[in-house]
């Protein structure tokens, strides 16, 4: 199994950090390079504990399908989604806000396993451990920007600052 630790710092209140990461709409913008877009579940909004979302995106030229559960939380302090069915044999992905002097550092522990036993964890460390980071740090910093820039009361205009 493979693990990826990414920390982020970002000037904004975790209560708006926390929201845009689970925002349907956000991660939708973030992942414009594969094509992502929901096809089942969640289509619109702050995904809430239980929710799932099916996600169709194309990495390495195919086109795949991925859905994700959000299985625990404590609102603006961490949440976990899980897959349910995709690609990977499994992958669990823990998201963390911290309060700071200038904000939120928002922590992500990113899990995940290849399935095909060897060939698999020869793919995960050659390939796929680079290729996760860079799409979580893209990510990130779609959250950072929109968070940074006061655009972020177009995703979640319920919280109040």
């Amino acid at each position: 199994m493979s693990v990826l630790l990414l920390e982020t710092a970002i000037k904004a209140k975790p209560e708006v950090c926390y929201k845009l990461s689970l925002s349907v709409d956000l991660h939708q913008l973030s992942t414009q390079k594969t094509g992502e877009h929901i096809v089942g579940g969640v289509r619109q909004g702050i995904m809430r504990v239980g929710d799932t979302v099916t996600w169709k995106a194309k990495h390495f030229g195919v086109w795949q399908t991925l859905t994700t559960q959000i299985t625990d939380e404590k609102p603006f302090d961490h949440f976990v989604d899980e897959m349910l069915q995709g690609a990977f044999k499994s992958m669990k992905h823990e998201h963390y806000f911290v309060e700071t002097n200038y904000g939120t550092l928002m922590r992500d522990v990113f899990r995940f396993e290849s399935p095909l036993g060897l060939l698999g964890r020869f793919f995960n460390l050659i390939i796929l451990e680079n290729y996760m980071k860079r799409f979580l740090l893209e990510r990130n910093q779609t959250i950072r920007e929109i968070a940074e820039s006061g655009q972020w009361r177009s995703f979640i205009p319920d919280v109040a600052l």
